[in-house]
């Protein structure tokens, strides 16, 4: 794909849609407009690319906001302006955030408005281009693990479709919570889930790849699974023991009556989580592996690399610039 097809017109040039279902091009919309209470204006350095913002650009996931919009749902930038009643932000402060529901545009522009409780701080030793893709897959691991399914030291979590972005931080974050992390993965990402923390990894492509899992477990299956793989959440329920959990960030729960209890995660903006991620990453306990970088102008290529899932996050970079 080449650069974006440009419509002109008069303000701020921007990748988005201008119809729900319709492909992504550049737009001129409107410069974002005055701040209101509790508001930062962010010159944005870097925004995240993910298959989640094919699922907005669907008109699948509502953020607040109807076309023609910028897409784009998380960022990291350096505020420019502040509104008022905002004190623990200033000018020049370098911050990440995801910044939903939107208040104005999404983050695949130079200038984006967010919500001052929104935002997380920015580690010196953390490039743009890693923190502007870390917010969403950061955000869902962490409430995976720790709002549904509420794993404990020692107990046994499957990870599928791991190699993912998403799926390799859950990966990183549960073996940071001393959990036995099992994990799918094709032979390409298999030595990267194993230096995030899975002790056994199966190839995903093999058809019994759940009977590996309840073999590895002694036939009783693991106490939860994490499905980040589409269309994985059944295989997945397959290798968890009767009476355990499932969170899948794939929109396909199956029926079970097994006992099983089953949960559909729908990733929301937290900065005290984001905060706290973001401190781990910085101190390098985490492997988030940027995949590719893309100019703002070639977002609509940045997303297909994303949806095809091709290794490593995906980030328009020097988006202000």
């Amino acid at each position: 794909m080449g650069r974006l097809r440009q419509k002109v017109n008069e303000g701020l040039r921007v990748a988005g849609i201008e119809e729900f279902g319709g492909a992504v091009r550049a737009l001129e919309v409107p410069d974002p407009r005055t701040l209101r209470e509790r508001e930062v204006l962010i010159a944005v350095k870097a925004a995240g690319v993910g298959n989640w913002d094919d699922s907005v650009r669907a008109g699948d996931w509502d953020v607040g906001r109807t076309p023609p919009i910028a897409l784009g749902v998380e960022a990291a930038g350096i505020v420019a302006a502040v509104g008022a009643d905002v004190e623990e932000w200033s000018v020049g402060d370098e911050v990440l955030t995801h910044p939903v529901p939107l208040v104005d545009q999404g983050t695949w522009a130079p200038r984006l408005i967010a919500g001052a409780a929104l935002l997380a701080r920015k580690p010196a030793n953390v490039s743009w281009e890693r923190a502007g893709a870390f917010p969403v897959p950061a955000l869902t691991a962490i409430q995976v693990l720790d709002e549904v399914l509420r794993l404990t030291p020692g107990e046994q979590l499957l990870v599928n479709g791991a190699g993912s972005v998403t799926g390799g931080l859950i990966v990183a974050f549960a073996s940071l919570r001393e959990i036995h992390v099992l994990a799918t993965a094709g032979p390409a990402s298999r030595e990267r889930v194993i230096r995030a923390g899975a002790v056994t990894v199966v190839d995903h492509h093999d058809p019994d790849w759940a009977a590996q899992v309840l073999e590895a477990t002694g036939g009783r299956g693991v106490d939860a699974a994490a499905n980040a793989a589409r269309g994985g959440a059944a295989n997945a329920l397959a290798a968890v023991r009767d009476g355990g959990r499932l969170a899948t960030i794939t929109s396909d729960p199956p029926d079970t009556e097994r006992g099983v209890r089953i949960d559909t995660v729908y990733v929301r903006s937290d900065a005290a989580q984001l905060e706290i991620a973001t401190q781990v990453l910085a101190a390098g306990r985490l492997g988030f592996e940027l995949g590719a970088s893309f100019p703002l102008m070639q977002a609509d290529a940045a997303l297909a690399r994303a949806v095809a899932g091709l290794g490593g996050a995906v980030v328009l970079g020097a988006v202000s610039d």
